[in-house]
């Protein structure tokens, strides 16, 4: 049993670590979650007694009488409590699809006309925060240490602390912040800086990012003034420590070296090889999102083609776009565009026995992505904004040979550690992504191996456990004068990040 004199640690999320599977029969099961999130914070939850609060991807008028008791169930799976939150259709369309993806995911990501500034979208967002504040209020005790996530979950500490809730709230933003132009466009852009201000630290991807929220903040909360250097920085607000730093997340380091290593994976090499023999093969993998680039890298794929004669017949772009959003009329006609696109790259290039560009539109199972991986000799890793990318992670990891290209784009969060052996590239550069394609598929073989050994390294020594590790650490430091630097940490396991 858990140790109840302990402080605890509650995650909340938008969605829970698990799926709701309605059943045939009229019962509903669950499937555990993956990822690296879950991965990470699993072990801290198991150790520490702690619960896990947010949606079950059902909503309110479909969730099951016995839905307790099958969280209950879920619960003694995994080790750790799970705690529901209800959301309506309404608060599904209006919080979640109004305004976390029509509001703050495109301005966040710098697509401002994009954007849909509805009154509504904001009323329900703030409804459901609270919602969410109500949950942790029922479930957390005085003294806990609750790790809010998120762009849908903003205002949860603010809410919180009108309920009376008494305890150490942090928050991590796995998107990119945007820049002061950008974020002003928001109507309610001060009451989300005033409610983010309610944690006790903010965590964000990258250095970028941490400048662009603190240049926010000095800006529309002029009485609020940055102190410290370096990656973690601090302010007095209201008879509180406010932190702020950039901690870049990962992935399980280890957990993908041994599945790219398990047979399943090796077959899926081998039957993609058989297929592709002879060629240089190019992947991209993505989300069918508008910030991935997608239809950029086809166009600089063509002009490749287009300009250097010698990778025709010799080369394929593997393109794997997993459903998104389907019922959105814009990712309706992103998937349109993408489709026609290939269509005209393959119809100009296609000669017998070569097809350039094989698109792929599902999901791909675990097998699936990791052969892939394996199979492929560059990563084509181009989003127009993206807060890490862990895609271009995994592929080096699971590049075990260390024998591939990873070209990236500069705008991704990952490049500011994976540009010891990355090609960085500027996705809007047609012309320069083409040079890069030339370049990675020319490369000596040396200089591949020196590349990507560099990356792995990287990985390796910054993997997701240290991420929780660094973000804990920041988390319960009592005084910032002679913080340690993040690589300066002495080893420190999960469970004692959290003692208090």
């Amino acid at each position: 049993m858990p140790d109840n004199h302990r402080s605890r640690l509650l995650i909340v999320s938008n969605r829970l670590p698990l799926k709701v599977v309605p059943g045939t029969d009229g019962k509903a099961t669950f499937e555990p979650g993956s990822g690296g999130l879950v991965t990470a914070l699993a072990p801290v939850l198991r150790n520490r007694g702690g619960t896990w609060i947010g949606w079950p991807g059902v909503n309110a008028e479909q969730l099951p009488d016995y839905l307790p008791e099958l969280m209950e169930q879920a619960g003694a799976k995994l080790g750790y409590r799970i705690r529901p939150v209800s959301l309506t259709q309404k608060d599904v369309k209006l919080f979640y699809e109004g305004f976390s993806n029509e509001v703050l995911w495109p301005i966040f990501h710098d697509f401002p006309s994009l954007a849909k500034f509805d009154p509504a979208y904001w009323d329900a967002y703030r409804a459901v925060n609270r919602k969410y504040a109500e949950a942790v209020a029922e479930h957390s005790r005085p003294g806990d240490f609750i790790w809010i996530h998120d762009y849908q979950l903003m205002l949860v500490a603010e809410e919180c602390r009108k309920l009376g809730v008494d305890g150490r709230f942090s928050f991590f933003l796995h998107i990119p912040f945007p820049s002061l132009g950008m974020f002003l466009k928001i109507p309610w852009r001060t009451e989300i800086l005033r409610a983010l201000l309610a944690y006790d630290l903010l965590g964000v991807q990258t250095a970028w990012d941490r400048r662009n929220l603190m240049e926010c903040v000095r800006s529309l909360i002029p009485e609020v003034a940055w102190r410290g250097r370096g990656r973690v920085a601090s302010t007095s607000l209201e008879g509180r420590d406010v932190r702020i730093g950039d901690f870049p997340i990962s992935i399980d380091y280890r957990g993908f070296m041994r599945q790219a290593k398990n047979q399943p994976v090796l077959q899926m090499v081998q039957a993609i090889r058989k297929n592709l023999t002879g060629r240089t093969v190019i992947l991209g993998v993505d989300r069918l999102d508008y910030t991935k680039g997608i239809l950029y890298r086809l166009a600089a794929f063509h002009n490749a083609l287009v300009r250097y004669p010698e990778l025709r017949e010799k080369t394929t772009l593997v393109q794997a776009a997993v459903p998104s959003r389907t019922g959105v009329p814009q990712y309706k006609r992103l998937r349109a565009r993408i489709e026609r696109m290939v269509g005209r790259i393959n119809g100009q290039f296609t000669r017998p026995g070569w097809i350039p560009v094989h698109y792929i539109f599902r999901s791909l199972s675990r097998e699936e992505l990791l052969g892939y991986y394996r199979a492929a000799d560059i990563a084509l890793i181009t989003p127009l904004k993206d807060g890490m990318n862990l895609i271009a992670k995994e592929y080096c990891v699971t590049n075990v040979d260390n024998d591939g290209v990873l070209i990236l784009s500069e705008f991704a969060g990952a490049a500011s550690q994976l540009q010891i052996g990355a090609l960085l590239v500027n996705p809007f550069d047609v012309m320069g992504t083409a040079d890069a394609v030339y370049r990675a598929c020319k490369m000596p073989a040396n200089e591949r191996k020196s590349r990507m050994r560099k990356m792995r390294a990287a990985i390796r020594k910054q993997d997701v456990f240290w991420w929780v590790d660094s973000f804990l650490r920041s988390a319960i430091a009592k005084d910032l004068s002679g913080f340690p630097a993040l690589d300066e940490y002495s080893p420190l396991t999960p469970a004692e990040a959290v003692e208090t």
